[in-house]
């Protein structure tokens, strides 16, 4: 989980502003696919919320240390797209009150909307956190 949440992106991040600082024009724009679970998680997911809680630590970070070479950061924090990696939400997934309990998912197109918007913003603009999510989730008010 580490590796693929947390090193991954980090070493991408690396080598993106590399090539960002020294390209021309120099800059660029970095998008992290974050989490709601970074701001509420779900239960016995800790080393799932621990790593996207370290991705929203990148963005920001990046998003600072870019600043001086037009490089701009955000996150988008995407909660129940139809995925297949979300399928057994239509089934039940645990709640924090021990309730297992199906949820709504929203159109995976929402996603790739909000990131083509995300990264069709001029570099003197930015999105630092956007959320996508399906409208009826247990987001708000879970944990």
């Amino acid at each position: 989980m580490v590796d693929i949440n947390l090193t991954g992106p980090f070493l991408c991040t690396q080598e993106a502003m590399k090539i960002m600082k020294s390209q021309t024009p120099r800059g660029g724009r970095i998008i992290n696919n974050g989490s709601i679970s970074a701001h509420a998680p779900r239960p016995f997911s800790v080393a799932y919320t621990a790593t996207k809680h370290a991705i929203t630590g990148l963005t920001k970070s990046t998003s600072l240390d870019g600043r001086q070479y037009d490089i701009a950061c955000g996150q988008i924090d995407i909660g129940n797209a139809v995925t297949p990696l979300t399928e057994r939400m239509a089934a039940g997934v645990l709640q924090p009150n021990g309730t297992t309990m199906p949820e709504p998912r929203m159109d995976v197109e929402h996603v790739g909307s909000a990131v083509v918007y995300m990264a069709s913003l001029p570099l003197d603009a930015n999105v630092l956190f956007m959320t996508v999510m399906a409208s009826k989730m247990p987001f708000v008010g879970r944990g």
